[in-house]
């Protein structure tokens, strides 16, 4: 018998992000709205599909997001700016200057992070906590994400289980959580 262990992963602390070709997705189909930056808020989700502990297929993983949102919502592109892999990579979507399409109403001024994956029953490893906690440092850092941001689970800001319960049980003790909801920005997309 054979047990399929994969080692492809960063485990080291270090930051590492995919651009849209190193995963070898697609373009958007129109040019996408600019955010104002800064922005002053992270909603963490998940998406609520099967996880990945590799580059391969967390590359794969996120082709099928971004296919899905364009090919079945209509939408120019991936909705989120980034994406999380269990393998401790970040998978670049809309990026840092660009509105997602992942929270209506709260898009405008938001950065739309999801973890690949399904954390309803599940934790995701260590290594993709890290990552996204790298990841939001360094908004912090190029100055895109305000010093003060926010940071909120999706469930908050709309009527789903995302981002699972045991990976909200996790941001709500990160730095930046907060429970006051902002109120919906009516022409937010």
């Amino acid at each position: 018998f054979s047990i399929d262990i994969d080692y492809d992963v960063i485990d080291d602390g270090t930051l590492v992000m995919l651009n849209v070709t190193d995963w070898v997705g697609n373009p958007p189909r129109h040019t996408l709205t600019k955010l104002d930056l800064p922005v002053h808020r992270v909603i963490i989700s998940h998406t609520a599909a099967e996880g990945c502990n590799s580059q391969a297929v967390c590359s794969d993983r996120v082709r099928a997001v971004q296919s899905f949102h364009r090919d079945s919502w209509m939408w120019d592109d991936i909705g989120y700016n980034f994406l999380i892999g269990g393998d401790g990579r970040v998978y670049v979507g809309r990026g840092w200057d660009r509105q997602g399409a992942h929270t209506k109403g709260y898009n405008a001024d938001s950065l739309g992070i999801s973890f690949i994956g399904t954390f309803t029953k599940i934790q995701p490893p260590k290594r993709q906590q890290v990552a996204c906690q790298l990841l939001i440092a360094e908004g912090v850092k190029l100055g895109v994400l305000a010093k003060d941001y926010q940071l909120y689970g999706h469930r908050q800001m709309s009527a789903t289980e995302s981002p699972g319960e045991l990976l909200y049980q996790i941001i709500t003790k990160w730095p930046h959580w907060t429970d006051q909801i902002p109120n919906a920005q009516i022409l937010d997309a």
